[in-house]
Formats: structure tokens, sequence, C-alpha cells
């Protein structure tokens, strides 16, 4: 496994050796959801450097339109669709972040959206995706494949699928992240020393390992997993996609994907650090440590990042660091529940 490295002019131009993301693309898509994408600030607390003994930068998705950082792949995505097949719709699969960020960016674009949800995802993000206007066709995460389900309601009416993680457009928007904390960062006067980044299928930290290469070299970026969806770790580990037995059992609902997409590993094996994995615990730990401490509501998959730096997984004492809190849609009882922990 390889740490972060130096970009060449090369690189810089076309994005790692074999990929077609570029800081060109990156820029652009920075450029195309700037009106309506809200810019994150990038956060430090006292009680939060004291507990992990380094200087701690947040960058709070959380915030963002919609309550995830999927909103930015979304109408970054959506944008680029051609004026002739928007009427067509499109068509997502998700568990609930990035449902809310298609169905969100389709309503200011005037598209019809479709997303096909687990039925036992969080409540909150079934009744928000409704909300924005979509329409919401559910499955059962053990027994239906939702591609397949999502590839025939393509069929059906012309749509365009939006893959959640496995696009370039996407994956650029999601960049957008990592170009902000390195600007951030560098106005503070600051450079990051590691970069913690939540990770399912790896759209987001495809993006933001990307961007931080082009514009904070010397970053070692660390992918962040439940314990029993470690495929990037492992992929990494491996130096081939692998993939997950399970397929539920976590209550980070946001990060269950069966295996690292094509497009972002194909990023994150030249890009990214050590990987790390947390406990269901940890994660309510992370939860209950935002509430009280930041004053911020994250979901459990939303705080993967900031569980592993609260729980030492990464020796990280005396280092600068940046978490992205990726998410915020988090059911009133499962907030209590990591309150009452």
């Amino acid at each position: 496994m390889t740490d972060a490295h130096p970009v060449s002019g090369a690189e810089k131009a076309s994005g790692p050796v074999g990929h077609a993301i570029g800081l060109d693309d990156l820029e652009a898509a920075a450029s195309r959801i700037r009106s309506q994408a809200l810019l994150t600030p990038l956060l430090r607390h006292p009680a939060l450097d004291e507990r992990c003994g380094a200087r701690v930068f947040i960058k709070p998705e959380n915030l963002q339109r919609s309550g995830s950082f999927k909103f930015r792949g979304a109408f970054n995505c959506l944008s680029m669709i051609a004026e002739s097949d928007r009427s067509k719709g499109v068509v997502a699969c998700s568990s609930g972040n990035h449902a809310q960020g298609v169905a969100a960016s389709a309503q200011i674009l005037g598209m019809p959206a479709t997303i096909v949800m687990p039925a036992d995802a969080p409540q909150i993000k079934l009744q928000r995706t409704r909300d924005f206007g979509a329409k919401v066709v559910t499955y059962d995460r053990e027994s239906e494949d939702r591609e397949a389900i999502a590839v025939r309601l393509c069929e059906e009416s012309g749509a365009t699928f939006v893959h959640p993680y496995n696009n370039p457009a996407v994956i650029a928007g999601q960049g957008t992240i990592g170009l902000e904390m390195a600007e951030q960062a560098a106005a503070l006067g600051v450079t990051l020393d590691d970069a913690l980044v939540c990770t399912g299928g790896g759209g987001l930290s495809g993006g933001v390992a990307l961007a931080l290469s082009f514009k904070s070299p010397d970053t070692v970026f660390h992918t962040v997993e439940p314990e029993l969806f470690d495929d990037y770790k492992r992929s990494l580990e491996a130096g081939e996609r692998l993939s997950n037995r399970a397929k539920a059992g976590s209550i980070c609902d946001a990060l269950l994907t069966e295996s690292p997409g094509e497009i972002s590993f194909s990023i994150l094996k030249d890009l990214a650090g050590e990987g790390v994995t947390v406990s269901d615990e940890d994660v309510l730990a992370a939860v209950a440590f935002a509430f009280n401490e930041l004053k911020l509501v994250v979901e459990p998959g939303g705080a993967a990042a900031l569980a592993a730096l609260l729980s030492g997984k990464l020796a990280l004492k005396g280092r600068t660091v940046g978490v992205v809190l990726t998410g915020g849609n988090i059911d009133p009882q499962m907030l209590m529940k990591a309150l009452d922990g």
C-alpha cells in the first residue's frame, strides 16, 4: 500500500495514470455547483484537539444541502445531462443520501426522479427523498439487486441512471470537497498531514483523494469503513477489488456497499494510505461526541471518520488532520441511542 505521493505535471493535467478525471474536471464541477451547493467551513474545536492530541479540522458536510455531501456529485452530474434528455428524468439507487442529493438536484433542475431505496433505510431518508418530489421504489437489501431494478426502470422510461459512486461526474462533484479543504487549510496557514473520509463505494474518497493529490500532495489519505464492510481496506492491501460477504449488519447504512467502485478504486489504489475500520460502538460514541461537544448532528455513516480519530485507530498525535463529516440524516431514535450510550 502506498502513501500519498507528489503529483507529476502529466498527472496534474489528466489525473492519476490510467484515469480520465483531472484537475480541470474538478474545477469545472466546482464552478458548476457553486450557485447551489453550500461552501461548508473548515472547523477546529479545542475539545477535539485535546481529546486526540492533534490539530483537527472538521469539514461538516452534514450541513450541506440535502443533509450530506451527496448533493455535490448529484447536482454536477444532473447539470451535465443534455437538455433534450432531461424530460425523461433520472433514476438512482441509494440507501438515502445519494437519493436525497439526486432528488433535490432534480427538483432544482425541473427533472423527474425515481429512486430505488432499501426498505430498511432510515425513515427520515425515505420521507425526505419523497419530500423533494422523487418517486421511491423500495427493495429488499438481502434478496434483491437494486441496480437491476434501476436498469429496468431506465429501460422503461428512457431515464438517465445516476450511479451513486461509479460515475466520473459524481466523483468530480464530490471531489470539490477536497479542493475546498486544501484551499481553506492554506488560508489558515496550515497543511494537512492526514485526511480521513468515510468510505462506502468510494466516490467521495476517490474524489477527495484526487483533489488533495493536486492541491495538497503531501497529505496522506485514509479510507474509513465499518468493520464488517472493509472491502476498501482489504482491496487496497490486496491490490485488487474484493467484495463484502455481508449485505447488512451495521448501523452505518450509508457505507454498506458490496465492493469498491471501479473508477474510485483506480484512483485510490495509487493515492490512499492505510485504511481504517471502526465498530458500531465507535461510531455511536462519535455521534454522541459530535452532538455534545461540537454541537453537530451527524448520522452513523457520516461519523465513521470521526470515530476512527476518536478511537485512536491511527497514530495521529501531533499531526494536522482533516476529517469529513459526510452526513447528518439521522433518525431521532438512532440519535437517542447514541446519546443514551
